[in-house]
């Protein structure tokens, strides 16, 4: 009896429950599931709590079951899950949370229905849209074939249909409803969406129309519907493709014939001038070429680059298209605007069987493009041997040159094509032409690193040591890019190891220039020149000092490289290493035994370059290894003249502290203060006179650091002399005081701190002159009246009638090494005074 009553209660909590879930009373189902309800419990039908629920929208009733566990997917005795009933009764934000709680969304009952289709028969187009955006699939069918946009346009719901057809996901881009039609020829579809006021030229992202698409598909019945509708059949979309090129191009020849009847324009070009001619040429669709010819096309028509339908068929390697064009008489040589004819082309794609067609209707296989490349340079340049034996059996020129000289057999061995060599060496052509430049194959192989090319252009007689125009050879040009296998192979094969280039440089030069070390050992082993000189006068171990390169130092030195040889003008290894500032090298020329002492034509020591040029490390090596600071040049100069010259205040004191002497007088009494004033080196000035400097000390001709710096208007340094207490008064040669020398330069306020400081504007010098008078002579106004109001004297010089001649101090006439990569003239010294 008590069982009995258990399952009578048992079962009536059940149907309690559903009846619950189908009305959404949310606190019922709450308590029978805590007097342990299934949760899962279903009626007759297999429907559950979840099922019920969702039908009618209880969104909470549906989140509460799904939070305690019932099972998402559960299907009924026809295998509809929840989500199937949301989708058919439309519940939009019930699919929402199923979906969210991992509901499947392709799950197809027992007949096939996906809750897809189920939204699309009841025309809800916000569930459609919202499935179709988490995964749906449209393709998905019913066990009888309909698919949701079947059923959708069965029941006449274009606003599903619409969506449908937007997000076919089969395309890579999604295209507007129509596009998708006319790609499917959909015939029913794309008659309701026009039917609907659809405009029959809507465009795609990418600019194009359903007309565009059809055209590409080949599908007519579609094409049809969209011309009755009065689509533009010359719509030009991105670029003015219209769909004749579009139709043209995949080959639909029925609907090039459907277009044209219908008014396509055959002349019609797209933005880079291809008519629909060119787009079937470049595809291979002959019948597509004979219908538009017949219709007129134009078979010489050119695009932007001058490319006539021919060479298309030419780089697409169609040959019957070829054959078409030519016997509808296309011109066999026609060229582009670069006069490249389509046997180029077909020369450069290595289409053998389009250059034979264009061969046999009496192609020139001489045709010169623009750059004077033939079809057979260009066969060479890309490596097409079957195409270069086909020219050369059809009259191709083995010699041809292009505008810079350039022979096929220079191409193949630049890029490195070894069969094409071979053949082309076979069929006697020379090795040995040179172009503009005067560059052999053998050069260009070189230049381009071709090991194998240039061992089987020797073997075939190549001259080893050809000169180009700047008198190179391969083996400077291999030197230089440090490419030793050629090195060796041309010295096995006899090049002359020290022949030299217009500035004569050797092998050995360029490897050092480069720091090539392994080229450089190897040239040494072949018994390379040491001491050869270029036209600067450098020897390799010079350049090595110049540029820097310490491993190719290294090594031309232990084959005795002599250390202290002196090129043009005197200078050596060491020399050039300190003006380059290149420490390691100079360090190792001074542990192989270099002259700190040696001296250049001008008297300068490598010390002196290293002072003036302010290389702190290479003076102190230098100072180090004994140079002397008061070393002189050729006109006096030591190298503390040359950096307070120049300015250099850390070098001037480390010169100074290795015991140069500050009051050093050059031949014509020049002392570094003197050099402070006329370039305006107060910083050096001020270490000059704290160590001594003698602040009146004369040139030879008189003059005083404070004439200088006057004479060449230097401000600062004049307030600094007269801060020292410099003679205002002290007069040169020919009797100018400081004052003279600022009026005569023009230099107004140097006057004014002169007058300031005392100077006497009476003084006159040896020709009575005043520098009242100077100024008068040379017009300048203001100085002339700052010296006015001051001036007694007015004596009437001897010179009075005359112009004044400017006097000016002694200056430092030395010549420097030049920076200059040019191997011309005199410049390895440059008078930076003249």
């Amino acid at each position: 009896m008590e069982t009995t009553e258990v399952v009578k209660k048992s079962g009536e909590g059940h149907t309690s429950f559903l009846r619950a879930a189908r009305a959404g009373h949310l606190d019922k189902i709450v308590e029978h599931l805590k007097n342990n309800v299934d949760i899962n419990t279903s009626n007759a039908n297999g429907l559950n709590g979840l099922h019920l629920a969702s039908k009618d929208g209880h969104l909470h009733v549906v989140t509460e079951l799904l939070n305690r566990g019932a099972n998402v997917d559960s299907a009924t005795k026809k295998g509809n899950t929840a989500l199937h009933i949301a989708s058919l009764a439309g519940q939009h934000e019930v699919v929402k949370c199923l979906v969210e709680n991992g509901a499947s969304v392709n799950v197809q009952s027992q007949n096939g229905f996906t809750p897809l289709y189920m939204a699309a028969q009841e025309n809800h187009d916000e569930v459609v849209r919202y499935l179709l955006d988490h995964g749906a699939n449209q393709s998905l069918a019913t066990e009888d074939g309909f698919t949701p946009l079947a059923v959708a346009m069965q029941q006449g719901h274009d606003k599903v249909v619409a969506v449908l057809l937007e997000n076919d996901t089969r395309g890579k881009v999604r295209l507007p409803a129509l596009h998708i039609a006319a790609k499917k020829d959909d015939t029913k579809a794309t008659k309701l969406l026009l039917e609907n006021e659809h405009n029959p030229d809507v465009t795609s992202k990418s600019g194009f129309t359903p007309l565009h698409i059809a055209s590409h598909y080949g599908n007519e019945a579609v094409a049809n519907i969209l011309l009755d509708k009065r689509a533009d059949v010359n719509f030009s979309a991105k670029h003015n493709i219209t769909p004749l090129h579009v139709a043209a191009k995949w080959g639909k020849a029925n609907m090039v014939t459907l277009l044209l009847t219908r008014g396509a324009n055959i002349d019609n070009k797209t933005r880079d001038g291809l008519t629909a001619l060119h787009c079937a040429a470049r595809s291979g669709h002959e019948a597509v070429i004979e219908q538009l010819l017949e219709h007129g096309a134009p078979i010489s028509s050119k695009t932007k680059n001058g490319l006539a339908p021919l060479h298309m068929a030419a780089q697409g390697d169609h040959v019957d298209t070829a054959r078409v064009l030519l016997f509808h008489k296309a011109p066999v040589d026609d060229v582009t605007v670069d006069y490249l004819a389509a046997l180029h082309v077909a020369a450069h794609c290595g289409h053998a069987r389009v250059a034979k067609t264009l061969l046999d209707k009496k192609a020139d296989p001489n045709a010169r493009a623009l750059n004077g490349f033939t079809p057979l340079h260009i066969a060479c340049k890309k490596n097409r041997i079957k195409v270069v034996e086909l020219l050369l059996k059809h009259g191709a020129s083995i010699e041809a040159t292009t505008e810079s000289g350039l022979t096929p057999l220079h191409v193949a061995s630049f890029m490195g094509c070894m069969n094409i060599v071979i053949y082309l060496l076979q069929n006697e052509a020379n090795p040995d032409v040179p172009t503009v430049r005067g560059e052999t194959p053998l050069h260009l192989a070189a230049r381009a690193n071709q090991t194998d090319i240039i061992r089987i252009l020797l073997r075939n007689g190549a001259q080893v040591d050809a000169r180009a125009r700047e008198q190179q050879t391969p083996l400077h040009i291999a030197s230089r890019l440090g490419n030793v296998d050629i090195v060796m192979l041309l010295l096995q094969h006899g090049a002359a190891v020290d022949s030299t280039t217009k500035d004569l440089y050797t092998a050995l030069h360029i490897a050092a220039k480069e720091g090539q070390e392994e080229v450089t050992a190897v040239l040494l082993e072949n018994g390379a020149s040491l001491t050869s000189t270029t036209k600067k006068g450098f020897t390799p171990l010079h350049l090595t000092g110049k540029y820097g390169h310490i491993k190719v130092a290294k090594l031309l030195l232990q084959k005795d490289a002599p250390v202290d040889f002196q090129g043009k003008n005197g200078v050596t290894p060491l020399h050039v290493a300190s003006h380059y500032d290149h420490q390691n090298v100079a360090l190792l020329l001074l542990e192989k035994g270099a002259s700190v002492h040696a001296t250049a034509k001008n008297g300068h020591t490598p010390l002196h370059i290293a002072a003036k040029k302010n290389q702190m490390d290479i003076a102190t090596t230098l100072l180090e290894y004994g140079a002397k600071s008061n070393a002189e040049s050729v006109a006096g100069f030591t190298p503390l003249h040359l950096s307070a010259s120049e300015g250099h205040a850390d070098m001037s004191n480390m010169l100074i502290e290795h015991e140069a002497v500050v009051n050093h007088a050059a031949k014509n009494g020049l002392t570094p203060l003197h050099l402070c004033a006329q370039e305006d080196r107060v910083n050096v000035a001020e270490i000059l006179l704290k160590n001594g400097a003698v602040i009146d000390t004369p040139t030879k001709k008189g003059f005083t650091p404070l004439h200088i710096a006057c004479h060449y208007g230097q401000l600062s340094m004049v307030r600094l002399l007269l801060d020292h207490s410099a003679s205002v008064s002290s007069t040169t040669d020919q009797g100018f005081t400081p004052l003279h020398h600022s009026a005569q330069q023009g230099h107004s306020t140097i006057v004014a701190l002169l007058l300031d400081r005392g100077a006497s504007p009476n003084a006159t010098n040896k020709e009575g002159h005043t520098a009242l008078s100077i100024a008068q002579k040379l017009g300048y106004i203001s100085v002339e009246e700052s010296l006015k109001g001051v001036t007694e004297t007015l004596i009437m010089a001897k010179g009075d009638v005359e112009k004044h001649k400017v006097v000016a101090p002694e200056i430092m006439q030395e010549t420097f090494m030049s920076d200059s990569e040019d191997e011309n003239g005199e410049d390895t010294m440059l008078n930076q005074d003249e």
